[in-house]
């Protein structure tokens, strides 16, 4: 019996689980012929009653969206299919179906696990905007933040909006980056994704989430990476508290998430590899400090910290003029001394070669805790005499005699910082005591 054809097939699996309601998503990509969508990307919606395709066809600059009657949409669907696009990803509940059509060469047909088993909302109105779609919702639901059927639990609804705002943030970060990829990729079969893991491993990012709690966000970088741009990524969640991490780590086999992990150790002093970027989120006092250097250290492209308790610098700062009136009321005095160890930090990074923003992560209704400092290496470390004076001078107004960074300012310490690690080993600074940390949206 001479074999269906691949795409006879992929439609045949497309009208099935459109009757059988275990559509999740179908994507075309890969477009054969110039001026037209770059990505068409189909969802099952009920119009008054009335099962339908939405059509949003990506252009460079703009969306479009048609919607057609499933069987009018399969149709379509069907005449695009190597002749408008080369690549067509089918998801359902059950399995998902890859169908590659390369212009010389035999269209092929792949299976591949569902990337949920958890049908998406048919309404037609959906929230725009936000990185955790459906396909978030296993380790969402395994952290507490939704339920079984994917809603967010009234208790979590301001955590599951720190998160989406960090996705967005970190998405941004990461273009600046030059690590953002705007069409994610068809996912691969089992084996040529271990094939090209292998080739590409030069190529995978590693990032670091340091005193992870949780990992709600640790779990959402890796979901960015992973999942929604599917680029090689290897996450590493750093955590004191061994019952956190070993609960964290039941989650990832749970879900299979590949390339996420979590191990037990302090941000000063858990071995690491050198990495891409360090992420600290709520480290207290001087930790946010600690996670700094070692960003430095480690080499990162990328450091990002929200810092949490302000104590160092307080005890240690003067009352210059014309500040000294203003500066005697003690509330003043705290937020002074908040804004001076930040900016002290902003600078500090500046020295060390990074360009650093300094910005809200998220309302002050949600958490008071919102200040994140994010700083993308630019330059050479340490060669800007301007940069260093300037951290200099800023102490010396405010008669700061120490701050946890001082070190960056002397020579040996440079050269340390500088002289990155071999690729590929682990770095071991010598132990110290664990910090007190929290977990990355400030809870105990």
């Amino acid at each position: 019996m001479p074999r269906r054809d691949p795409v006879q097939q992929f439609v045949g699996r497309l009208a099935a689980s459109l009757a059988d309601g275990s559509f999740v998503r179908l994507i075309l990509s890969g477009p054969r012929a110039g001026g037209g969508a770059e990505q068409v990307l189909a969802r099952r919606v009920d119009l008054k009653g009335t099962p339908h395709l939405s059509l949003t066809f990506h252009h460079g600059t703009r969306d479009v969206t048609k919607n057609l009657a499933v069987d009018e949409g399969v149709r379509w669907i069907h005449e695009q299919l190597g002749r408008e696009f080369s690549n067509a990803l089918l998801g359902t509940t059950a399995r998902d179906w890859q169908l590659v059509m390369p212009e010389s060469g035999r269209a092929r047909l792949l299976v591949h696990h569902p990337a949920t088993t958890h049908s998406p909302e048919r309404t037609h109105d959906q929230p725009r905007g936000t990185l955790l779609d459906y396909t978030a919702q296993d380790w969402l639901h395994g952290l507490g933040v939704t339920d079984a059927v994917g809603k967010v639990r009234a208790a979590m609804a301001d955590k599951h909006r720190q998160i989406d705002r960090y996705l967005e943030i970190l998405s941004h970060l990461a273009k600046d980056c030059g690590w953002h990829q705007p069409e994610p990729e068809a996912p691969r079969s089992s084996a040529s994704q271990i094939a090209n893991r292998k080739s590409q491993i030069a190529n995978e990012l590693v990032l670091a989430d340091m005193g992870c709690g949780k990992g709600y966000l640790t779990f959402g970088a890796w979901h960015l990476f992973h999942r929604v741009w599917r680029q090689p990524v290897r996450v590493i969640g750093i955590e004191v508290r061994a019952d956190l991490v070993e609960a964290a780590n039941r989650l990832a086999r749970q879900i299979q998430a590949d390339g996420l992990e979590f191990a037990a150790g302090a941000i000063q002093s858990a071995p690491l590899p050198p990495v891409d970027a360090l992420i600290a989120l709520h480290a207290c006092d001087t930790a946010t400090d600690d996670a700094i250097r070692r960003g430095i250290e480690l080499g990162a492209k990328l450091i990002v910290v929200a810092p949490c308790c302000h104590k160092e610098l307080r005890p240690q700062l003067g009352q210059p003029e014309p500040l000294a009136s203003i500066l005697r009321h003690g509330i003043l005095e705290e937020r002074m001394a908040e804004w001076l160890t930040d900016g002290l930090r902003a600078l500090f990074l500046e020295w060390a070669g990074y360009h650093a923003k300094v910005f809200e992560f998220v309302s002050s209704e949600h958490t008071p805790k919102n200040l994140m400092i994010a700083a993308v290496r630019r330059t050479k470390p340490f060669a800007d005499a301007a940069a260093k004076q300037r951290i200099e001078e800023l102490k010396s107004f405010f008669g700061l005699k120490h701050h946890a960074l001082d070190p960056l300012l002397v020579g040996a310490e440079v050269r340390k910082l500088t002289s990155n690690p071999e690729p590929g080993t682990e770095s071991e600074p010598p132990p110290s005591p664990a910090p007190e940390t929290k977990d990355e949206l400030g809870n105990d």
